[in-house]
Parts: structure tokens; sequence; C-alpha cells
């Protein structure tokens, strides 16, 4: 069937008109606050305690906009006889939020979950160089980053989860069956097809 010509300008003047029949909301800005999605892209926070100064976040990072100084720093041993490692201790992290262009790279990458999305965004400064912040600004922006969601009650166990469920109630079938009777893991002995002989 053909389509009526004209029908597809038809419905577009009836959503037109359908949208200047409501009435429009404005939201005040600075007075009531933007309700944002759980995903919000707004700034980068650090929790530095998990940082190792693995350098891959700065690596990663398309714009070079992230700055790392660290120093290494000798750990005695911690038995007798053994031997002292080194660490890297983190001396600066920063941003460039100016030259950031919010891919999220840095905290896809980090192994040790020491980059997160906050979802503040007012930072802005007079100043470009302002934009630069070092590691107690980003300390500061963790505080504002979201609980993880909670998981879907409907998905699927994870694969490690499954697999040490089993093994434990494999465990448990073994350890209650009395000794010198055969384990219950299959179905039970039948006769051959010609009979007993």
């Amino acid at each position: 069937m053909a389509p009526i010509p004209g029908s597809g300008l038809a419905k577009g003047l009836a959503v037109t008109l359908r949208t200047m029949t409501r009435r429009s909301v404005t939201e005040q800005y600075p007075d009531t606050q933007p309700d944002l999605p759980p995903r919000t892209r707004g700034v980068i926070g650090l929790f530095e305690e998990n940082c190792t100064v693995c350098m891959l976040c700065a690596r990663e990072c398309p714009d070079w906009c992230i700055y790392i100084d660290s120093h290494k720093e000798t750990v005695p041993a911690a038995a007798p006889g053994g031997r002292e490692r080194s660490r890297n201790v983190l001396d600066r992290f920063a941003i460039d939020f100016s030259l950031c262009m919010y891919c999220g790279i840095c905290i896809e990458v980090c192994p040790f979950d020491a980059l997160f999305w906050s979802p503040e965004f007012e930072y802005a400064e007079t100043d470009i160089r302002d934009l630069t912040h070092e590691r107690d600004k980003l300390r500061e922006w963790m505080w504002t980053v979201p609980a993880p969601p909670p998981l879907d009650p409907a998905a699927e166990e994870p694969k490690e989860l499954t697999a040490a469920r089993k093994a434990a109630e494999k465990l448990a079938a073994t350890q209650s069956t009395p000794p010198g009777s055969p384990p219950a893991t299959g179905p039970a002995p039948t006769d051959p097809p010609g009979g007993r002989q």
C-alpha cells in the first residue's frame, strides 16, 4: 500500500502542535540544580591510595593532559634475610582540564581503580591556567563520585562464583557419602541388554 501524499508533513505538524500547546518549564539553574544522569562525565576524581604510579593513564591520554611525577623509595625487608624492595611514591598528579576532551580512556585503563568520573561540572575559572587541577583538588572531587549502581537481580551469576559454588557442592557431596559406598555421581548400573548369563 502506497503512503498517502503529505502524511509525513501532517505527522510533523501534529508533533509541533502538541509541543506548542504544552506549557514549557524552565529550570532556574543557579537556584535549582539539574538532575544529571548517573553516568555523567563531569570531572575526574583521584583516589590516590590506589595509584601505583604505573603511568598508564598518562601514556594512553590522547591529549597528554595528565602530569605525573614520582620518586622511588626502598622498603626494608619484611622478614630477616629478605631483600629490600623499591616502590614508586606519587609526588604530583595533575590533570589539565583545558586540554581534556573527557574521553574517559584514563579511567578505563587504570588497573587499580584510582580514577573515577564525578558528576560535578561547576569548575569554571577566569584564568585558563587555573584549570590544571593538582592532586589535592582531584581528591576533593573524589568525594562527589556516586556509588556504583546495584547489580541487576535478573543477571546471571558470575562464572567465578558459579565455579566456586559447584566445587563446594561437589566437595560436600563427597564428604556426605559413607565410606565404602560408591559415589553418587551417575545413574545406577543396569543389566546388560542380553540379561545375566
